[in-house]
């Protein structure tokens, strides 16, 4: 996690929010995964877009993961551009385990 990501005061507090959010998921791959994407993203994301980030935050860890994977298919509902530019991000990631 980045030194600031738990509390930055450059975010209005619905941003802050989704970001501490996005770090404390309870699965530490989806943490890693959404973490880095809100703390690279948030600041940028309209409001549509910020909309659409807490449905997809809504998400059991458990299926957010297979969808990000590609070990399941992302429902119609959730493929949509903001998922597929977290895909892009994610795909970006190295995973050391």
């Amino acid at each position: 996690m980045s030194d600031n990501s738990d509390f930055r005061t450059d975010l209005d507090p619905r941003r802050r929010k989704l970001l501490f959010r996005s770090w404390h998921r309870g699965m530490r791959e989806m943490d890693y995964i959404l973490g880095q994407f809100a703390d690279k993203n948030i600041a940028s994301l309209n409001e549509d877009q910020l909309d659409e980030y807490e449905q997809i935050l809504e998400v059991l860890d458990r299926d957010l993961f297979k969808w990000i994977m590609g070990e399941g298919e992302t429902p119609e509902a959730y493929d949509t551009d903001l998922f597929r530019e977290i895909l892009v991000f994610r795909n970006k990631l190295s995973f050391n385990y």
